[in-house]
């Protein structure tokens, strides 16, 4: 430890271009897949507004458990099964999969495809069931 102390001392710069490079990372990386939603403030948008899930797990885990309701459209198919949803396109929608890593990928085509109101569940089914919250099996 006190090694680290002393290589950022005498290389402040190397030290601080790390630091900033980390800090736009992280930015990034939460401004990337838009806005994200814990599995409670999810069940209060699904309960009040109305909101639907998309579910973009395979249809393997889709199968062993899901939220009531939910839409089951794989992230592979989701530019050309966007318009499945066009019905919903005023309501709020919410994108689950297996464990938060790819909902990001799945909002950012939805938004490309025009939808506005769509937001991620932050740790995906992993989060759900953390939660202690009901899954639907088939």
């Amino acid at each position: 430890m006190e090694r680290l102390f002393e290589f950022v001392v005498n290389h402040y710069i190397l030290a601080s271009l790390f630091v900033a490079l980390l800090a736009a990372i992280l930015l990034l990386e939460s401004r990337r897949g838009g806005q994200k939603v814990s599995a409670q403030a999810a069940v209060s948008l699904i309960n009040r507004d109305e909101a639907i899930v998309v579910d973009i797990r395979d249809r393997k885990d889709f199968n062993e458990g899901r939220i009531t309701g939910s839409v089951h459209i794989p992230l592979s198919s989701i530019k050309e099964r966007a318009a499945e949803l066009k019905k919903h396109k005023d309501k709020q929608i919410i994108v689950v999969d297996k464990m938060g890593q790819h909902a990001a990928l799945a909002v950012k085509q939805l938004t490309a495809e025009g939808y506005t109101n769509v937001v991620r569940l932050n740790g995906g089914i992993a989060d759900w069931k953390g939660s202690n919250l009901p899954l639907v099996r088939k």
